[in-house]
């Protein structure tokens, strides 16, 4: 029994910890099997859905000469996405509204970049921390913004997916524990109110996955 509106974003809510975080495994489920042997629509359709995502990340990446590198930001667009739908489902644990998965996501991916810039393209990484036609007096402010907005960036990343996350949950928890006291016709709103806001909920997931991985293409980019 939940004691609170955060119960159930607690891992340690079951006896056995481990098996909350099992729910980000149960998405494999949703890899289609036999990949290679037996075509079929899920599959055509699985295509599909990479190949658009291929198609709006090369866009995005500024050297073309990194083929491949798409398939890393649409992996990881299908894994967010997979992650905040089955949150939607009752009782199954919401990895994505827990900020310590969201920064094992950002934290080694703009760790990764960082490290490549510095090392690749040193003179270009100096470069964009000066804005263009910034005046002179200006520079060093300009400076330690321009870092300091580097540095938060993966924090940044991680604390937008478990906001809006854990804000429609919270809401529809909310709007649940009153069901209870109301009266038929009342209920009756309160479940179409509750539809919507799982169809809400439904896209916001879809949206936040998407933002987190195009914000992490771009910062890809600023490297190249």
């Amino acid at each position: 029994m939940m004691t609170n509106l955060f119960s159930s974003f607690d891992p340690s809510t079951l006896k056995l910890t481990s098996l909350n975080w099992l729910s980000s495994l149960i998405t494999i489920i949703f890899t289609p099997f036999m990949y290679w042997f037996i075509p079929s629509r899920f599959i055509m359709v699985w295509l599909n859905l990479i190949n658009k995502l291929h198609k709006e990340f090369k866009i995005l990446i500024s050297n073309p000469s990194y083929k491949g590198s798409t398939l890393i930001f649409s992996g990881l667009l299908i894994f967010i996405m997979l992650n905040n739908f089955m949150g939607l489902f009752p009782y199954i644990f919401t990895c994505s509204a827990q900020l310590n998965f969201t920064l094992y996501l950002s934290i080694p991916l703009w760790l990764s970049f960082l490290i490549f810039g510095w090392t690749k393209n040193t003179i270009h990484m100096l470069a964009h921390l000066v804005p263009q036609s910034a005046p002179s007096t200006l520079l060093p402010f300009l400076v330690i913004i321009e870092t300091i907005s580097n540095i938060i960036r993966p924090g940044t990343l991680a604390i937008r997916l478990t906001a809006n996350m854990i804000a429609g949950h919270l809401l529809i928890t909310l709007m649940s524990n009153s069901g209870h006291s109301l009266i038929l016709p009342f209920l009756s709103i309160l479940l179409l109110l509750q539809t919507l806001l799982l169809t809400l909920e439904s896209a916001v997931s879809l949206i936040q996955s998407y933002v987190f991985s195009i914000l992490m293409t771009l910062y890809s980019s600023e490297v190249n």
